[in-house]
């Protein structure tokens, strides 16, 4: 059986919204690249959850599910969908977001003419529950100083050439990465001599509702200042300014939830207002049939 050239890979925790897993799913489904496998890794939900994911096979034959009975984290799930994974190349998904149609057709073709970069992300349309509300404009080409504020790329809508993972290890393991496992691992590559790059078009529709900003605790704010110092170190990033980013994360955890969005709701407007046809692009309209679907059938 010929292997497929895309792994989409995806870990799953007690996903309870039904819908948001589902549509998810569907628009990786309704890609205009067809030639992929889609792996989901169940970390260990509740037999309810698991049981609906388990079901998520029966959609297409290219889905696999696979798991274990155990919460062990995002970056262990992941890490476990790119040991089973076929494909020449690795796209990453969560279980909350959305594909644009044409995502994996663009990656994979700039992946197949550009082989000096390692993996390539895209711009984003941020939305929650009421609809899209901004967007992210990555830089293209992301230097160095790029990693200081914040990572230089939409993790879930990167694609990986799967070889570098054959050279490199995958997703730390520690409690020290949690809710940080991007950073984490593209400072590394970077520090490593590998190069990404983020086509700018819109391919991906990133959920941030403000309840998310609730959960960036001063213990995992703690543990990515850890982060940014070790690779910033690393990365010669620390002196002048760089250990001014180092303590960035401590500072936000010590501020109300409604002052962290407010900023990054400024950031997303400053960035809605860069892209020229915003109430005309495609992906305005194809983000509504995935977020506010007439039937969950």
């Amino acid at each position: 059986m010929q292997k497929p050239k895309i792994s989409v890979i995806m870990g799953v925790y007690n996903q309870w919204n039904v819908t948001a897993l589902k549509n998810a799913v569907r628009s990786i489904l309704d890609q205009t690249w067809e030639d992929f496998e889609f792996i989901i890794f169940d970390d260990g939900s509740h037999p309810d959850a698991a049981k609906y994911i388990k079901g998520l096979a029966d959609l297409d034959s290219r889905i696999r599910i696979i798991g274990g009975t155990e919460n062990r984290g995002l970056a262990h799930s992941l890490n476990e969908c790119i040991h089973y994974a076929n494909g020449i190349y690795i796209a990453r998904m969560d279980a909350d977001d959305i594909s644009l149609p044409m995502r994996l057709e663009k990656q994979y073709h700039f992946l197949e003419e550009h082989p000096f970069y390692a993996w390539c992300g895209c711009n984003t349309k941020l939305f929650d529950s009421h609809g899209i509300w901004g967007m992210r404009i990555m830089p293209e080409m992301p230097q160095r100083e790029d990693y200081l504020k914040y990572s230089p790329y939409v993790h879930p809508s990167v694609m990986y050439r799967r070889e570098i993972f054959d050279k490199e290890s995958g997703y730390l393991e520690s409690e020290e990465t949690l809710r940080c496992e991007d950073y984490e691992i593209f400072m590394r590559f970077a520090e490593k001599g590998l190069k990404g790059y983020n086509l700018q078009e819109t391919l991906f529709c990133y959920r941030e509702e403000f309840a998310s900003y609730r959960k960036r605790t001063f213990h995992f704010r703690c543990n990515e200042a850890k982060i940014r110092y070790r690779n910033f170190k690393k990365m010669g990033l620390l002196f002048p300014f760089g250990w001014l980013y180092v303590i960035r994360p401590i500072i936000g955890s010590l501020l109300p939830a409604s002052v962290i969005a407010f900023v990054k709701k400024r950031e997303a407007a400053a960035d809605q207002k860069k892209s020229e046809e915003y109430e005309h692009e495609p992906a305005v309209r194809t983000v509504s049939q995935y977020t506010f679907p007439k039937s969950t059938t």
